[in-house]
């Protein structure tokens, strides 16, 4: 199976988790082609002065690799700041947030698999 570029869909949501401004979601692979071992394999796009909330995972970890832009994240409650070619990992039981650090789009592929 392939599939184009464009063909995912996208929905766009306003302050995510309780953020700033929009982010856009593109589902690569539904939970069904993930073997409903996990609910999210996504390109996430965080607009400039946007944010996604800080959320707990609970019985899932979450991953996030930046492609483009950089992010201001927080770890758990510790701030660091993330720039192209970085992965962060959020484990069960444990918090997170996702800030646009720059001026231009952030754009991330996310993966969410359930323990």
């Amino acid at each position: 199976m392939v599939k184009r570029k464009g063909g995912y869909g996208a929905q766009r949501n306003e302050k995510m988790r309780g953020g700033e401004g929009f982010v856009t979601i593109e589902n690569l692979l539904t939970p069904a082609e993930l073997y409903d071992k996990g609910r999210l394999f996504a390109k996430i796009t965080v607009d400039a002065g946007s944010s996604i909330g800080y959320h707990v995972h609970e019985g899932e970890m979450e991953a996030f690799h930046i492609v483009s832009g950089s992010a201001e994240f927080s770890d758990n409650g510790e701030t660091v700041i993330l720039s192209v070619g970085d992965t962060a990992l959020t484990s069960d039981g444990f918090g997170h947030s996702v800030k646009n650090a720059g001026d231009t789009p952030l754009e991330m592929i996310a993966l969410i698999l359930f323990k």
